[in-house]
């Protein structure tokens, strides 16, 4: 018994657990406590650092992992914190005659037993990761199958609470057992919301994973820009990067070794294609500029709430990267006219604009913006008291593919507007208009008559009829009409 302890003292040891697997000894242990105790060592010391458990994805007091397996003595009771714990594959015999024979006999009833293991791979392929963990410890074929490298190519992690940093370096491990040092088949990572998140946990993805393609880091306000270039410097397939939210995060280049190693155009070699930096509310013109210089193939940016930049950082932004099909810079109250103007020389390739609640734009950067990006399909100018009807009608006459449009809170926009785009626009879908107080029953009925394919109208605090509002039910039958209006229904 006493070498069984010291055995289990080691085991938690090697794997860097900080539970405390049993309470305190005060009393006498019982028969019965002797049995479940060395049953409990001889468990423990088949572990080894091979299977990540569920208490690897789960927080101590989830109810997911309660309810599962092993909870006592995979997390810590007394921090709190989601920790690591590894096993080694499901033991092949059972020595206990009557559990052998209760085991054959539940085996013989498992019709899932029954799938071949391209079924069973397909079935895998659907779970989250932490339930593909708890999967690997059912028995060895679903160990086996449980980390074919099939079901590798994406880890997908989210909690507040949970030691996300800890979690990546246990799996990297298991998936890097075949080829040492790099995963090979990852190629996505999501651990949007995991606050733990740190620089380790991103160092760990850029030394293991080079064949990465797809980063999201969202909310995870912990992360520096030296974590994010490393990722960016070691995973030259990297095409998706979210980092929205993440407060510190106030550019995007490559490490300076990375620089030295490449040629002086190796802005080029970074592939990111898609970027969202909503909400990092540090960035500026400076490092857009070097974002721009260094990312020339991007075809999706979000700049949302990125509150520093001007017009100054979008002439950068259309100098170097010229493949823009989706752009946002909604809130971004310092972006004027003039940036409407460089935004233009995009041309037919802009898809997608967002420039809500930018104050300073007015008519004049619509027309910029219709004159030149004639295949706009998606257009968010709600907030932008500056635009009139006569922007409205520049917008509809040259975008007649337009099949979005949020002009809520343009108060100068009224019934004469919506019969241009209504006469134009005969592909709208998508039509917003809340707090537009101009807008009357008349401009909508107008809209109706000719948009027949409109499937969402917004028309809250609008001053609209029952009436109005039932001509547009009935003309347009698919629509979802989003009203204030008590009397319609």
């Amino acid at each position: 018994m006493g070498s069984k302890q010291a055995h289990l003292q080691n085991c938690k040891g090697s794997s860097s657990i900080s539970s405390d697997v049993s309470s305190s000894t005060d009393h006498t242990p019982t028969k019965a406590q002797k049995n479940a105790a060395t049953s409990e060592d001889s468990d423990l010391s088949m572990r080894t650092l091979s299977t990540p458990s569920p208490a690897l994805i789960f927080p101590p007091n989830s109810p997911g992992f309660q309810n599962g397996r092993g909870s006592s003595t995979s997390s810590s009771s007394v921090t709190g914190e989601t920790v690591a714990m590894v096993h080694s594959p499901p033991p092949t015999r059972l020595t206990h005659p009557l559990i052998r024979l209760a085991s054959k006999h539940q085996k013989e009833q498992a019709n899932i037993d029954r799938l071949p293991d391209h079924a069973m791979i397909q079935i895998f392929s659907f779970l989250p990761t932490n339930q593909l963990c708890r999967c690997a410890r059912v028995c060895r074929r679903w160990y086996n199958l449980a980390w074919d490298p099939r079901l590798w190519r994406t880890i997908r992690l989210t909690g507040e609470t949970i030691n996300v940093d800890r979690a990546l370096k246990v799996l990297t491990r298991r998936l890097c057992q075949d080829t040492p040092n790099v995963c090979l088949m990852l190629e996505t990572v999501i651990v949007s919301g995991c606050r733990r998140l740190t620089d380790r946990g991103l160092y760990t993805i850029a030394q293991c994973c080079p064949e990465l393609r797809r980063l999201e880091v969202s909310g995870c306000y912990n992360i520096s820009n030296e974590a994010v270039f490393d990722v960016v410097s070691l995973c030259p397939n990297l095409e998706h990067l979210d980092v929205s939210g993440c407060s510190k995060v106030t550019c995007i280049s490559l490490t300076r070794e990375a620089s030295i190693k490449l040629s002086p155009l190796h802005g080029k070699q970074i592939s990111i294609r898609y970027l969202d930096m909503t909400d990092c509310f540090v960035l500026e013109d400076e490092g857009l500029h070097t974002i721009a210089a260094h990312c020339t193939q991007l075809t999706h940016l979000y700049l949302r709430r990125c509150v520093r930049i001007t017009d100054e950082g979008l002439r950068y932004l259309m100098i170097y990267c010229t493949s823009i099909k989706e752009l946002s810079v909604s809130d971004c109250r310092f972006v004027s006219d003039f940036g409407m103007r460089e935004i233009a020389k995009l041309e037919s390739r802009l898809r997608y604009l967002s420039i809500a609640h930018c104050g300073r734009i007015t008519d004049v950067g619509i027309r910029y913006i219709a004159k030149y990006c004639s295949k706009l399909r998606y257009l968010n100018a709600r907030g932008c008291e500056g635009i009139t009807d006569h922007g409205v009608e520049y917008l509809a006459k040259n975008c007649t593919k337009l099949k979005s449009l949020d002009i809520g809170k343009c108060p100068l926009v009224s019934d004469t507007g919506l019969e241009f785009l209504a006469l134009n626009c005969f592909n709208l879908k998508r039509l917003s208009l809340k707090s537009c107080e101009s807008i009357t029953g008349q401009g909508l009925q107008i809209v109706a008559a000719n948009c027949f394919d409109l499937q969402m109208l917004n028309v809250q605090d609008c001053e609209v009829s029952v009436d109005a509002l039932r001509f547009v039910k009935r003309h347009c039958k698919r629509c979802i009409i989003e009203h204030t209006n008590p009397a319609f229904f």
